[in-house]
């Protein structure tokens, strides 16, 4: 799969691109599938919400189960992120589903990737591409990604450490610093059918809100950086920052059903 020049234009332009059913209901179900077991393992890589026993962030499932395996080799990620990249020499950085089940499932304050790859990972510059894959239909009501267009071009703004509002510790930004961006560049809450990939990059300012509907919103990420800017400081565990910095071997075409 490659990106067209209006889409490479519009990803450079707003920094992020949405692109509509990318992947089929099928496909999308046998991930649903391999997925559950997972969430019930009650392991490090398995993050929980602050609130309840239901899983907020489940990472590392490339090295649990093969079909993530092939998953982050599909053409249809790899394709973008080598046109977007340049040479194809990256690593996958982070391989989750971010989960927010119906009625339970908790905010993601206003944040931007580079600042946990950089005061975290120590990882030199702004690089890294985040691929989304919709596990369900995301709709206005159930926590959908909310990007401020443009906010990538602004520079890096200050950030703090948030250990207390949720039970993933985020750097995060000020309201004041959100309001400001957003002034300038507006709202856009990145919304389709099961199947729709999101692509964004490591200065994107993003949140998204608590899933208060009956439906849940599950979205597969994997994060591909370049392996010129790995991680230098290893305080986090692997399943947050992988430590193999050898390229991803693009599938030849789609092998997930």
């Amino acid at each position: 799969m490659r990106l067209t020049p209006a889409q490479l234009e519009h990803f450079d332009r707003a920094g992020f691109l949405t692109l509509p059913s990318v992947f089929s209901r099928a496909e999308v179900d046998a991930a649903l599938d391999h997925l559950a077991p997972l969430l019930e393992q009650h392991c490090p890589e398995n993050y929980r919400e602050k609130s309840t026993d239901v899983v907020r962030s489940a990472q590392a499932l490339h090295k649990r189960d093969p079909f993530f395996d092939r998953l982050i080799r599909d053409p249809r990620l790899v394709g973008p992120a080598t046109q977007i990249l340049g040479d194809g020499q990256f690593y996958a950085q982070q391989v989750k589903v971010n989960a927010k089940e119906a009625f339970t499932g908790e905010q993601w304050q206003w944040h931007y990737d580079f600042a946990h790859h950089h005061h975290e990972d120590g990882s030199p510059r702004p690089l890294a591409l985040n691929l989304h894959v919709f596990l369900d239909d995301v709709t206005e009501f159930n926590g959908p990604l909310v990007f401020i267009p443009g906010s990538h071009l602004q520079g890096p703004p200050p950030t703090q450490l948030d250990t207390t509002t949720t039970s993933y510790p985020l750097w995060v930004v000020t309201e004041e610093v959100v309001r400001g961006l957003a002034e300038k560049g507006g709202l856009s809450a990145q919304t389709g059918p099961a199947g729709t990939l999101v692509i964004f990059g490591d200065m994107m300012m993003h949140s998204s809100p608590a899933n208060m509907s009956p439906w849940p919103r599950r979205i597969f990420s994997v994060i591909f950086n370049p392996i010129a800017n790995h991680q230098t400081s290893f305080k986090r565990a692997d399943h947050q920052h992988h430590r193999d910095f050898v390229p991803v071997p693009p599938l030849e075409a789609p092998a997930l059903v």
